[in-house]
């Protein structure tokens, strides 16, 4: 064989060796996946740092959020947002959702719990309770639509069972999640707020004056489940998983939630 065949040959050798090392399953980039999850506001703060956790964990999985109240959150996967989890802060809304089939079967399940207590500004004078709002003093306060964000409708029930809100209904300020409540609190724009236990527990501007009775209320639970429509059906019950597992729950129990 001549010396420039050999060369040839050579090189033809080299570069399939350079394919078979590229194409070979143990130097290959695992594929990343996009999951979506739409989440109630009030659980924001935790949901960011499992965020963090988790991508330790699977670091070709990538998590973006949208928070927002669970009503509005709902109305927008009905609309055809893709969504490929959804944890909302009421059963209400993932009631509906399993109504219309959009559930993934079997997926379903309950998180985390809370609490409803009244805030006003730290600075503010102290009010003693709930029955404290009724004073001349107070002329704003802040609670979430009860139409569309289940802290609002749990503080509604709240004023109902202690006979407060028809005689509240001219001072109450309605916003569109948990959190805009707490920063009307927060910036004094507002007389008291009715938040959860966690929102108030995050925020050196306000004081909690009154924490409801669990029987003025329906018990407060947070479900998730994986829609039905998700393209990457796995990855998002992986996800679900992990909320499960202890490391989750040490995170949710520090932010004050109970399980």
């Amino acid at each position: 064989m001549s010396r420039g065949r050999r060369k040839f040959l050579g090189f033809i050798l080299s570069l399939l060796l350079t394919a078979c090392i590229v194409s070979s399953p143990n130097n290959q980039t695992s594929p990343s996946v996009n999951l979506t999850v739409s989440v109630a506001a009030s659980l924001q703060d935790g949901m960011k740092e499992i965020e963090a956790i988790y991508r330790d964990q699977q670091p070709t999985v990538k998590i973006t959020y949208n928070f927002g109240s669970s009503g509005s959150l709902q109305q927008q996967i009905e609309q055809g947002a893709p969504v490929d989890i959804f944890i909302s802060a009421a059963p209400q809304q993932m009631d509906a959702l399993q109504a219309k089939n959009l559930l993934l079967k079997g997926t379903r399940q309950n998180l985390w719990k809370n609490q409803v207590v009244l805030v006003i500004p730290q600075t503010a004078k102290r009010i003693s309770d709930f029955q404290g709002l009724t004073d001349e003093q107070v002329k704003k306060i802040a609670i979430g639509a009860p139409d569309s964000v289940p802290a609002g409708q749990y503080g509604k029930e709240v004023l109902i069972a202690l006979n407060l809100y028809d005689s509240l209904a001219s001072k109450l300020i309605f916003a569109k999640d948990v959190r805009q409540v707490l920063t009307y609190v927060e910036t004094g724009n507002v007389d008291a707020g009715i938040v959860y236990q966690t929102d108030a527990q995050i925020s050196p501007k306000v004081q909690v004056v009154a924490t409801a009775a669990a029987e003025t209320h329906s018990q407060i639970i947070y479900p998730v489940a994986v829609l039905k429509d998700s393209k990457n059906l796995e990855a998002a019950q992986n996800f679900i998983q992990f909320l499960s597992s202890d490391a989750a729950k040490t995170v949710f129990q520090d932010y004050g939630f109970s399980s």
